[in-house]
């Protein structure tokens, strides 16, 4: 072979491979921290990741949403730099913004950041039909479960325990079940009840209704005004009738929003086409979980966000003339 065409070949190969290092050292990964995977958190992440990798981003972005604990852990995640953006519960980012329980051990975590809001998160108290529970208040006493450590369910529920005045002794059996646990465990009369703060409709709230004769159980008394009185960031909050068999009238609770958050050391262009891919698609999205049908733009941008706006969710807001 001519000894020009030798070197011109090889040139074309050396150019070729490092075309291909290129892209791939410029590929950016991204991973968001969700929830357990019978939870919205998981399909909401899931489904994020899904537009992200299809979006035309140059570099690319990779996008992972890998099942977690939840809310609280979701935020130290956030924290510790070990994610980039995670779904949380809007009340847990006002409390790690100000640095309240369970966020009080090192003090403000002043670097949250929200991109947008989706779907309510409502207490849901499932309960056996022959566990004699018709009230909250019917609970003390019985085999509970009372959500994961680390998880916004649990959270939310020691703030109700901490309203009703009770501590976990005041049960007969204080559990601490995955949500995919929760529905069998019901089922094989090893609890009495579920707490959950999760969107509706949920499988693992379906499941657990169908597995045995069971019921929804108002969160509701003096001891609850008074603390959505005292803690703004939760809201009166509904379960609507005819999500689920046997239910036909609304059932009451308390709740806030899922919020997908960030850190101010998140890279702004990884955010900005992440909220880009989601609401070009929003009626796609929109699709992907019953939860999310009732979604709109503007209340996504404004409604739970207790932490501001990070920079490049805000930038493309902005340029879609939102705010």
């Amino acid at each position: 072979m001519n000894q020009s065409i030798r070197i011109g070949l090889l040139g074309c190969a050396l150019a070729g491979s490092l075309a291909a290092t290129t892209t791939v050292a410029q590929e950016r990964f991204v991973t968001i921290g969700t929830g357990g995977q019978t939870g919205v958190y998981y399909t909401a992440g899931q489904s994020v990741c899904r537009l992200l990798n299809r979006a035309e981003a140059q570099p690319a972005i990779k996008c992972n949403a890998p099942s977690t604990a939840g809310s609280v852990t979701n935020i130290v995640s956030l924290h510790n730099g070990e994610y980039e953006l995670g779904f949380i519960q809007s009340d847990h980012q006002h409390k790690a913004l100000q640095g309240l329980a369970p966020f009080d051990k090192d003090g403000p975590i002043d670097e949250l950041r929200a991109v947008f809001s989706l779907q309510t998160e409502i207490l849901t108290v499932v309960a056996r039909a022959d566990s004699g529970i018709e009230t909250v208040d019917d609970l003390k006493g019985k085999r509970v479960n009372i959500g994961v450590p680390g998880s916004g369910s649990r959270d939310t529920f020691d703030e109700v325990m901490k309203a009703k005045g009770w501590s976990n002794a005041d049960f007969a059996l204080a559990g601490e079940l995955k949500p995919a646990e929760m529905a069998s465990a019901l089922g094989d009369n090893n609890l009495d009840a579920i707490t959950y703060v999760v969107g509706h409709p949920s499988g693992a709230i379906q499941e657990a209704l169908t597995n045995v004769e069971a019921r929804l159980i108002p969160v509701s008394g003096a001891e609850i005004e008074k603390l959505l009185q005292s803690a703004s960031y939760y809201i009166a909050a509904e379960i609507p009738a005819g999500l689920y068999p046997g239910v036909d009238s609304a059932v009451p609770s308390i709740g806030g929003k899922a919020v997908l958050a960030a850190t101010t050391k998140t890279d702004p262009e990884i955010v900005y086409q992440l909220v880009k891919a989601v609401f070009d698609n929003l009626e796609r999205f929109k699709r992907l979980h019953p939860a999310f049908a009732d979604l709109e733009a503007k209340d996504m941008i404004r409604v739970g966000l207790t932490a501001p706006l990070h920079e490049g969710a805000e930038r493309f807001y902005k340029e879609k003339g939102w705010l």
